[in-house]
């Protein structure tokens, strides 16, 4: 598995920017860190920046963030 994909990453609909917001919370704690007009937009520029970060602090020789547990929610049929 390469270090990039160790990181939980995600995209949402922000209402308030009107645009997709994405964010990788080990990496980027303080928030969003790309938008775009659609879902996939968004997902493909996170993944650029999440695996040009883990580059750098490859390169640095920093130790990456360990990818913390997140708890799984249970599905709720609607």
């Amino acid at each position: 598995m390469k270090a990039q994909d160790q990181n939980l990453r995600f995209v949402r609909w922000e209402e308030e920017d009107g645009l997709y917001v994405g964010y990788c919370p080990d990496l980027f704690p303080r928030g969003g860190v790309c938008h775009a007009g659609t879902e996939d937009q968004a997902y493909r520029q996170l993944c650029a920046l999440v695996a040009e970060e883990v580059e750098e602090l490859q390169c640095a020789g920093r130790i990456l963030p360990p990818p913390s547990p997140r708890p799984r929610r249970e599905a709720i049929p609607v």
